[in-house]
């Protein structure tokens, strides 16, 4: 059977509403309890944001920090969400290959969920480019050449499985090419809001860092530098402000995100929003550049190339 050398007995969905987490206890287990996932990350509207004596960061999700954010994520669907994920989990680690088809009606008796919600699941896999459905072959896992790498929940999924230092080295990469190119296009371009929220932004992370709360560094951090390719003028830079900011959410560790909490990365932050509020890219570019290479446990800052 499909499944068997992954779930035990009692390993399915005996109340229908919590899939199981057997194939995957890195899953539950090498995640902070208080990590959010990209969908879930929560930012003060700019209206109704409230002054509190020290900065922290928390509250509802901005309507700015909503632009260019399209993905197909699957999160909050109940079962059908939850099967999604846990699939998803499983090809992503590999423990679903492409050796035999995947079985609606075999994951359906395994997992203790309707053939709708198998074929739905199956159907959101296909749209992320995990798996194809062809008449007389089945459905089947694709290779990883053909995944949406961008997408937020194969983003995760990567993150908290054996590719997880893999995609730590793209994300930095990927940051390396875009990030001060969005500085320079980002600056002086700001609505008042946008440079002020910024700004509080910086505030929030220095305050975090003085009281050691990495989370809320990490996710001042996240949505600061999604703001900057927001900021940019260029609607794919635009786009992929979501994606960078859920990448930093959930990878962690050298090379995805910035210099951990110090006075000099917090300057680093300081000087790129002043200069994109007085409207020297040249200024924003190169504070980006100092903060994606400034790091003690990164061997190269610079990306080098490699030997294929």
């Amino acid at each position: 059977m499909l499944f068997t050398r992954i779930l035990k007995p009692g390993g399915a969905i005996a109340d229908k509403g919590r899939v199981s987490t057997l194939a995957h206890p890195a899953m539950t287990t090498a995640r902070p309890a208080d990590t959010i996932a990209a969908a879930e990350i929560d930012r003060f509207p700019y209206a109704e944001r409230p002054v509190p004596p020290a900065p922290r960061w928390e509250g509802a999700e901005s309507e700015l920090a909503r632009v260019g954010r399209k993905t197909t994520s699957s999160r909050g669907r109940g079962l059908h969400g939850q099967l999604v994920q846990q699939l998803g989990q499983m090809i992503v680690s590999g423990d679903l290959g492409a050796d035999r088809p995947l079985v609606p009606e075999e994951i359906g008796q395994r997992f203790e969920v309707s053939r709708t919600v198998v074929r739905e699941s199956l159907r959101v896999l296909e749209a992320k480019g995990l798996v194809s459905a062809r008449p007389n072959v089945g459905t089947r896992v694709r290779p990883v050449t053909d995944w949406n790498l961008l997408d937020p929940d194969i983003i995760e999924w990567r993150a908290f499985g054996p590719q997880r230092d893999e995609q730590r080295r793209e994300l930095f990469e990927l940051r390396w090419a875009i990030e001060p190119l969005a500085a320079r296009l980002a600056a002086g371009h700001g609505r008042e809001d946008v440079q002020h929220r910024l700004v509080e932004l910086t505030e929030i992370m220095a305050h975090a860092a003085t009281q050691g709360d990495g989370v809320g560094y990490g996710r001042a951090d996240a949505e600061l530098h999604g703001l900057v390719l927001q900021m940019a003028g260029n609607r794919m830079l635009e786009h992929l402000s979501g994606i960078v900011s859920c990448a930093l959410q959930v990878s962690g560790g050298p090379g995805s995100t910035c210099e951990r909490p110090s006075d000099a990365a917090i300057g680093l932050h300081v000087r790129l929003v002043d200069a994109l509020g007085t409207g020297d890219g040249t200024a924003a570019e190169t504070a980006v550049r100092a903060l994606l290479t400034v790091h003690p446990d990164i061997e190269h800052a610079v990306p080098a190339p490699r030997e294929h």
